[in-house]
């Protein structure tokens, strides 16, 4: 870290300080100073500090009421420590506050340091990196961009990748990981594991071993969580995330054809373990990106079945890493199917659902960890089709489209889809219509549409989490 090599400090509070050529405000302006700046101390004048920057490598003055003089030295470490828990949780104060942690972590005695500094640390550098994310473009992104610099100054690591056409900036959370290591109390051990599962710090870029092996990772630090003495909406979040890497691990684990049940059901029994009274209002969407992303995978949780000879199911091998789905009945089997469909994505036959005259089969397909549509095959005098209804018309993100019922004596079926549209949880029980498969009517509950509330199947209510 920069303090390591300076002696007489100052610390710059305010955003925008001046550093001059002499003491005057009339002086020329050699550069701009920010907070969380640290300066070494030649000297004073008048109201002045004569001061040199050495990240700028730039020496000159400063007003003496823009900077805060601070000593390293051990006996002074208690006061730093003092200024570093008044700080952490202010938004907008992370460059100052990480300033402090250095600060307090080269005064302290090695045997003094616990595990609070690094957790402010921690929170103070993936909250400044979640603001950066969220405020790009904005008025205040030059102030975010200064205090980025900054906080890279004192060696902390701060990387981006692009996702949804956006730059993402997540810290690479050395200080949690040096809280897990260290004695913690639980509370700053659940702190530092969701900080660094974050789903949204996840690369979009990892290849599928990658991801498995990272999520494998999440779920362990997760698991390293004592939820006992947790205050409930702390329990709630570590659950929320829990739910949310298990049902990331039930797919790939199904993708690579290994035992993906337990995952499944792991991530079911995080989910319903939510103590929803205890939910706090920044949490909701939480809960719903959680409840998405376990619904996407429940199909993990069911057993295989067997094709219905009527009308069914049967997958086999395709090119490298394809599976095909093969639509058959009495009369055509494999080798003579229906309908053949190939996909790289997982397919659930679990999930095939037949109607009443044979004519239509749904079936649950994955293309990704969060995401599964609805595969409607369908029978048109003598041809039969395969169509796609995705969980929203956006691109593939977070969501899943799936078969609730049939409405009998009709050309309709019931579906559920839920997902994340612009920034927003859309969540719509719809009334379908089988030969367009145009939604005819929708409802934000089931109650309020009629065909849904009386047809709905018992199976649907049973397992899906859209009820919840």
């Amino acid at each position: 870290m920069l303090l390591s090599t300076l002696a007489a400090l100052a610390i710059v509070t305010q955003d925008q300080a001046a550093l001059r050529v002499s003491p005057r405000d009339s002086a020329q302006q050699q550069t701009v100073l920010t907070q969380g700046d640290a300066l070494e101390i030649r000297g004073t004048r008048m109201d002045y500090l004569q001061v040199y920057d050495h990240r700028r490598e730039r020496a000159g003055y400063v007003r003496a009421t823009q900077v805060r003089p601070i000593s390293t030295e051990a006996a002074d470490a208690p006061d730093l420590l003092s200024v570093l828990r008044f700080v952490r949780d202010a938004p907008g104060q992370e460059a100052l506050g990480i300033a402090y942690a250095a600060a307090y972590l080269k005064a302290a005695p090695v045997e003094a340091i616990t595990a609070e500094p690094f957790d402010a640390l921690g929170s103070m550098a993936d909250r400044l990196a979640q603001r950066a994310s969220a405020r790009q473009g904005k008025v205040d992104g030059p102030r975010l961009a200064a205090a980025l610099e900054v906080a890279a100054s004192y060696g902390v690591v701060i990387g981006s990748f692009e996702r949804d056409g956006q730059i993402q900036l997540c810290y690479d959370g050395d200080a949690f990981r040096r809280v897990l290591a260290l004695p913690s109390s639980d509370e700053q051990r659940a702190r530092a594991a969701l900080a660094l599962t974050r789903h949204d710090c996840v690369d979009p870029n990892l290849g599928p071993v990658q991801g498995q092996v990272l999520d494998l990772w999440r779920a362990e630090v997760l698991d390293q969580v004592d939820l006992k003495n947790l205050p409930d909406t702390l329990k709630n979040r570590v659950r929320l995330r829990r739910a949310g890497v298990w049902a990331g691990l039930a797919f790939a684990h199904a993708h690579r054809g290994e035992p993906a049940a337990g995952s499944a059901e792991r991530a079911l029994q995080e989910l319903a373990a939510i103590n929803k009274a205890e939910l706090a209002d920044e949490d909701l969407a939480v809960y719903n990106e959680a409840a998405v992303r376990v619904g996407a995978s429940l199909w993990a949780a069911e057993p295989e079945s067997k094709p219905n000879p009527r009308l069914g199911i049967t997958t086999v091998a395709g090119e490298p890493g394809e599976t095909c789905v093969l639509l058959t009945d009495a009369k055509h089997d494999a080798r003579s199917p229906l309908v053949k469909r190939c996909t790289y994505s997982t397919v659930w036959p679990a999930s095939a659902a037949i109607n009443a005259n044979a004519t239509v089969l749904t079936l649950a397909v994955q293309p990704m960890p969060s995401w599964r549509e609805l595969w409607v095959f369908r029978k048109t005098g003598d041809v039969w089709t395969a169509d796609v209804l995705p969980p929203a018309s956006s691109d593939p993100g977070i969501g899943y489209a799936e078969f609730a019922g049939w409405v009998p004596g009709s050309r309709q079926m019931l579906v559920t889809r839920e997902a994340k549209v612009s920034g927003r949880w859309l969540r719509s029980f719809e009334v379908v219509q089988l030969d367009t498969l145009n939604t005819e009517k929708r409802a934000d509950r089931p109650e309020a549409l009629s065909l849904f509330y009386r047809w709905q199947s018992a199976a649907w209510k049973n397992q899906t989490v859209s009820l919840r």
